[in-house]
């Protein structure tokens, strides 16, 4: 199963289409812009997302993810290829959040000059796709990450917001970090009322480094800047 997600996803789909000599039974690409050189490629499902604020085509692209990856075997293998942007191009909103919620969170984060990795932090949290947890709706299939990497440094868990690593980052951060850049405009209730229930411990955390889940999982950087 082949899940690619970014703006290179076109570019690194086709490439992983031709090289893996027809082992990839079915995926999903979600590229910012259309990907017509795929168009030969009928078993991989195309959907366009939004950047930097995500939209329609990522909430689609979200729940096709989760599609792909649910009722999976230790038999199965899935290739996720990540790039820059997939953070915002597939969203999977968290129970009680919206994808308006998430929207309204993300512009005025960055209305206040939030870094990527506190913007992250905050997504991580707010999404069951992000921080671990697509390689957590994979269980028990194995999962591979070949990523190219945007991030100053090449932190793993902040390039798309990590959806197959574990996450350092806990929910009393990121609502530190949306209490600050409260300033900048009115965050969503249900955005507030989720981070602080986590951060009372009412909710689980992202994955961690200690989860039996990590094993599940290798990620590599196959290009960066």
């Amino acid at each position: 199963i082949l899940i690619s997600l970014g703006k290179a996803a076109g570019a690194m789909t086709r490439a992983a289409m031709e090289m893996t000599g027809g082992r990839i039974t079915h995926g999903v690409c979600v590229p910012k812009h259309a990907a017509p050189d795929l168009a030969a490629f009928t078993n991989i499902e195309v959907v366009i997302g939004s950047h930097p604020v995500p939209g329609a085509g990522s909430l689609q692209a979200g729940k096709r993810i989760q599609d792909l990856v649910s009722g999976l075997n230790p038999d199965d293998l899935v290739l996720v290829l990540l790039s820059g942007g997939g953070s915002s191009l597939a969203v999977l909103p968290a129970q009680g959040i919206t994808l308006e919620d998430i929207q309204q969170t993300t512009s005025i984060l960055l209305r206040a000059g939030a870094t990527i990795n506190e913007i992250n932090a905050v997504r991580k949290h707010l999404d069951r796709i992000k921080g671990g947890g697509l390689l957590t709706m994979a269980e028990p299939a194995r999962v591979v990450t070949l990523i190219l990497s945007d991030v100053v440094g090449n932190p793993l868990d902040v390039i798309a917001s990590g959806p197959t690593v574990p996450d350092p980052t806990t929910f009393r951060q990121a609502l530190e970090v949306v209490e600050r850049a409260a300033a900048h405009g009115v965050i969503p209730a249900p955005v507030l009322e989720h981070l602080r229930k986590g951060a009372r411990g009412m909710l689980s955390e992202t994955l961690k480094p200690e989860d039996q889940t990590t094993a599940l999982g290798f990620t590599h950087i196959v290009g960066s800047n």
